[in-house]
């Protein structure tokens, strides 16, 4: 339930706080002093499209939160998966917070976490339903029909969505084959081909790193050999080798060593290094062992790079390319053969259409079933609402092909009276009508939701009662406090005798202050409400007889609803 709701800058207002109580609650106030702003502002903090617009003229930025308590059962998981769960200073509060700058950058966060307009809004899905006074425009069209009837039947329709998408790309698939056949045919032969000249070389995936190595030892095979030798003689096979001068060196310090001990240290190192000089030197005759000229070994890789440069340039790569290349070509060549067998592709189409089928038909079924429930309740909250004898109906009609959210139109169909034919919403119905209607609707299914615990736990009409006056209006106002009595309710509303049936009564008021204007909302106790719902009888003027008969209707209201927490006349 929404308990608060807090705007600071957002259109013309500074700064405003309203808490909300369970029950049901009527905004009211003079034409223009900005009774929807509410209704606005939660719209915004529940994920709605917000702009620079809403930014009070002169401020930087616009800010609303919106407090709800208890955090909804189905949300607590979600919230918890996400890292948005409640603070521990409030472990039942939901708080919802909006801003928007100057210069239309919006930021959001929940429960005190940053988060995403898109957040927002799957959370206000749980939180509020709200009913505008033009709800009875979408319901002529199709797409809001069914979206209404699919929610009443609680069908989800993605399935079916998806399986439709899946089909129509595999049926694309086909269809293209089907005109690129010949393009397709020499595509293949094409790279056929190409592979078939890159399969004669037959590249390695690191050949030709490797043909580099071995061909630079080969080519310089001679000035390895000759170094070789060279570096044996001067470490340990020449009459003047490092080896031969520190055996002679050794030789005449180890004659002295016994006159002069500090020369044992010396000594050492030169063992030490000679011992080094034999190794390497026996390193060295092993490598010239395996050293050899061949220069028949030499001609083949000669030729077998030759082959690798002259592909690459043929097909503009750079030869270590060439085996990822070919890869890349049998891809496509596999993708090309798989794509030209139609036989495959139709199978593949076929048992795409059959999931779409079986799923759709699923969806038809369960709009057949509801779609009289659904008319036949309606047609029950009309006879209520001044419409004694209209009929509200569904029509479902086949589609000439199938839909992806469908196998069927709908279509709302109504009689305004008894004895005439129903026929499409927008086309008999008058602007009063419609209202009465989409009020009917809306209630409808909300309860439903409610019945299926689905349902938001605050419902709101904004000006859903325009067009109405009379009987009708204390039938509004008193289905909307029953309303009131399982969920929370906040209406908008014009008319006195929907006004004087609700729990807490909110006025707004416009005022201008410095120069600029500013709204505000207080709640009116019962001498106001009096006061309120008299000039709501007679406009600006409250006469002696207007405060009477708005003292009437509250009593009349208090004796109808004796238990209620109602404001009443003193």
């Amino acid at each position: 339930m929404l308990r608060r709701l807090s705007l600071r800058h957002f259109v013309i207002v500074s700064r405003l706080e309203v808490e909300f109580q369970p029950g049901f609650a009527v905004l009211t106030g003079e034409t223009g002093a900005g009774k929807s702003i509410l209704v606005d502002a939660l719209q915004l903090a529940l994920g709605g499209r917000g702009d620079a617009g809403v930014v009070r003229e002169g401020e930087t930025r616009a800010e609303i939160s919106a407090e709800f308590e208890p955090i909804p059962a189905a949300l607590t998981a979600w919230l918890d998966e996400a890292g948005l769960e409640a603070q521990e200073d409030a472990p039942t509060t939901l708080l919802l917070r909006r801003t928007v700058d100057a210069q239309g950058k919006s930021r959001a966060w929940i429960n005190g976490s940053p988060a995403t307009v898109g957040q927002l809004k799957e959370v206000g899905e749980h939180l509020v339903d709200i009913h505008g006074q033009h709800a009875w425009q979408s319901l002529t069209r199709p797409a809001s029909v069914r979206a209404l009837l699919d929610d009443y039947a609680a069908i989800d329709p993605r399935h079916m969505t998806e399986a439709w998408q899946q089909w129509r790309a595999q049926q694309a698939r086909l269809d293209t084959a089907r005109q690129q056949g010949a393009e397709r045919a020499l595509e293949r032969e094409r790279l056929a081909w190409q592979i078939g000249e890159v399969d004669k070389l037959a590249p390695g995936d690191h050949e030709w790193a490797e043909l580099n190595a071995e061909h630079q030892r080969l080519a310089h095979a001679q000035a390895i050999l000759d170094a070789l030798r060279t570096a044996i003689e001067a470490t340990s096979e020449g009459e003047a080798s490092a080896d031969t001068l520190t055996g002679r060196a050794l030789d005449t310090l180890s004659e002295v060593s016994g006159y002069a001990p500090e020369l044992q240290d010396v000594i050492e190192v030169l063992q030490s290094a000679q011992a080094q000089l034999a190794d390497a030197a026996h390193s060295l005759n092993a490598l010239l062992r395996r050293t050899e000229l061949d220069p028949d070994r030499l001609d083949e890789l000669d030729a077998r790079l030759s082959s690798w440069v002259g592909l690459a340039r043929r097909y503009r790569r750079m030869p270590e390319e060439l085996p990822a290349v070919l890869a890349q070509w049998r891809a496509q060549l596999q993708e090309i053969d798989a794509t030209a067998d139609l036989d495959a592709l139709q199978q593949q189409a076929e048992a795409a259409w059959q999931l779409y089928l079986a799923a759709a038909s699923r969806v038809s079924a369960a709009r057949h079933r509801a779609a009289p429930t659904l008319a036949a309740a309606v047609t029950t909250a009309m006879q209520a609402l001044g419409m004694a004898g209209g009929r509200f109906e569904i029509a479902l009609e086949p589609l000439p092909e199938p839909q992806s959210h469908g196998l069927e139109s709908a279509e709302f169909l109504v009689a305004g009276h008894a004895g005439s034919t129903p026929r499409p919403l927008g086309k008999v119905a008058s602007g009063g009508e419609l209202s009465r209607i989409a009020l009917a609707i809306a209630v409808t299914t909300s309860q439903q939701r409610q019945a299926r615990g689905t349902g938001a736990a605050t419902l709101i009409f904004d000006e859903v009662d325009s067009g109405v006056g009379g009987a009708v209006a204390d039938t509004v106002g008193r289905l909307m406090r029953r309303l009131g009595s399982e969920r929370q309710v906040l209406a908008v509303t014009h008319l006195p005798q929907v006004a004087a049936c609700a729990d807490t009564h909110l006025l707004v008021s416009k005022a201008s202050e410095g120069g600029r204007t500013r709204s505000d909302i207080r709640t009116l106790d019962a001498g106001q409400r009096i006061g309120e719902i008299a000039r709501m009888l007679g406009g600006q003027t409250r006469s002696d007889a207007g405060l009477a008969h708005a003292r009437e209707m509250l009593a009349a209201v208090d004796s109808r609803f004796p238990n209620s927490k109602t404001n009443t006349v003193a």
